[in-house]
């Protein structure tokens, strides 16, 4: 049995590490504020580029480019979005677990597909089994702006255009609520399901021609949907880690009242023995 001064060192340890675990649930808490209200602001944004791209491609069947046409699958691409650090519950292991599942079903050969890592947690998972990200980034603030992931975001779509994979697959965690977060795929590139928002196609008219605003606008809807999954994956980032926290703020009570418990039930039992030996001394000098 543990010593009543082991059992209090567990006590005062277990204080401290609920006191740092409450302290990080309260900036996930602020942090998720900002970053859910970051997520749900570029809605608008996304919807509108993709009315506006969706009755270009699907309203002028002459339009031709090479991001909305299908072509031989030689090489697949997969942008995975992680965290750069742990203490976020499933978070990073759901997004991992699916995509990996996905490779190994998949593919056959390394030589199939390609890894492009944001975040240090999977960039370092695929490291370990062998397979190195051709573009990573880490150390992105916990409210990136565009600026922060343009160069890696249009390096991804340029890559799609120099032939380096025909397609490329996103794999990120949707934020749906504090409370729940879903892993989803969404198959980026090529462009070949676009659909206007609402089912409708609005008309345009376009100066200069539609061929000439496709090449600059569809780069740029291709980044918007990489960006806004970056957001989309921040706020689950801070709901899982703030939800993670919280547990173990719950757990850390719950063992500090077992030990409290068992320390008292020690203390008891001290006392009662010490008790016990000065009757029986008293009664030994009678």
């Amino acid at each position: 049995m543990a010593s009543l001064r082991d059992i209090q060192t567990r006590i005062t340890s277990t204080k401290k590490t609920s006191q740092i675990t409450k302290a990080m649930q309260m900036v996930s808490a602020s942090k998720l504020s900002r970053a859910e209200s970051n997520a749900k602001s570029f809605v608008p944004y996304m919807d509108k580029i993709q009315e506006v791209v969706a009755s270009i491609a699907l309203g002028s069947k002459d339009v031709r480019h090479p991001m909305l046409v299908s072509r031989p699958v030689k090489k697949t691409g997969y942008l995975v979005i992680t965290s750069d650090r742990g203490l976020a519950g499933a978070y990073n292991s759901s997004i991992l677990r699916s995509v990996y599942k996905k490779i190994q079903e998949r593919h056959t050969s390394k030589d199939e597909y390609v890894v492009i890592a944001l975040g240090r947690v999977g960039r370092d998972f695929f490291r370990i089994r062998g397979i190195e990200a051709i573009e990573s980034t880490i150390g992105l603030p916990d409210q990136p702006s565009f600026a922060d992931v343009k160069e890696i975001v249009r390096k991804t779509v340029d890559l799609f255009s120099e032939g380096m994979y025909d397609e490329l697959y996103m794999y990120y965690s949707h934020f749906v609520n504090a409370i729940q977060q879903d892993v989803t795929e969404k198959k980026v590139l090529p462009l070949t399901d676009i659909q206007s928002s609402g089912g409708r196609l609005s008309s345009y008219e376009f100066e200069p021609s539609p061929e000439e605003i496709l090449e600059v606008l569809l780069p740029q809807y291709a980044e918007s949907l990489i960006y806004g999954a970056l957001l989309d994956g921040k706020a689950s980032e801070h709901a899982a880690r703030m939800t993670a926290m919280q547990n173990a703020t719950d757990n850390a009570k719950e063992l500090i009242r077992s030990l409290t418990l068992q320390y008292n039930r020690a203390r008891q039992a001290a006392i009662t023995q010490e008790i016990t030996e000065i009757v029986g001394g008293a009664a030994a000098l009678e």
